[in-house]
């Protein structure tokens, strides 16, 4: 979506199509998009995750929300998707759909975490907390890098980091 009009035509024609909804790619995962009969179940115990959630919120910015969800093993460890309604606002805000608010808001994004992963299990099960914390980082890293959200002086932690992993 290129243009200004595109979020309110969008929202035009979910209102005139009843079962028709509009979203991107990146704003879920793709269990969600699609939507499956089936959920999967999760590796992690309710303890496990309870234990688990605190560690990555430590890890991340406060303009995250760490989501814990069942995805596929092959799936990636760790996603970023950001919230399709709160896209849709702010898109319209810019032409003053009304809500020209929600254009001061900050960004905010979705780390959603493979409780089905083995690194997510490793990262749990692992007793040492700085290596630990090394491999939240990373994880994390490659989640930002993956949606081209890694700049700067974070990039060039990363690159340092996975050199020293290779080592």
């Amino acid at each position: 979506m290129d243009s200004p009009l595109d979020a309110h035509i969008v929202n035009a024609l979910e209102s005139k199509l009843e079962k028709t909804r509009f979203v991107r790619v990146d704003s879920d995962t793709i269990d969600k998009l699609i939507k499956k009969d089936e959920p999967l179940p999760s590796k992690l115990s309710t303890d496990e995750q309870e234990k688990l959630k605190p560690l990555l919120e430590a890890q991340v910015d406060k303009s995250f929300t760490v989501q814990l969800e069942s995805m596929s093993e092959t799936d990636a460890p760790m996603i970023i998707t950001k919230p399709e309604f709160m896209r849709r606002m702010k898109d319209m805000s810019l032409v003053g759909g009304g809500n020209a608010f929600m254009g001061n808001f900050p960004d905010s994004c979705n780390l959603v975490v493979n409780t089905n992963h083995p690194l997510i299990g490793r990262i749990l099960n692992t007793e040492d907390a700085s290596q630990q914390e090394n491999l939240i980082r990373q994880a994390k890293d490659l989640a930002l890098l993956a949606q081209n959200l890694l700049k700067g002086e974070d990039l060039t932690r990363f690159i340092k980091r996975s050199v020293e992993l290779i080592d």
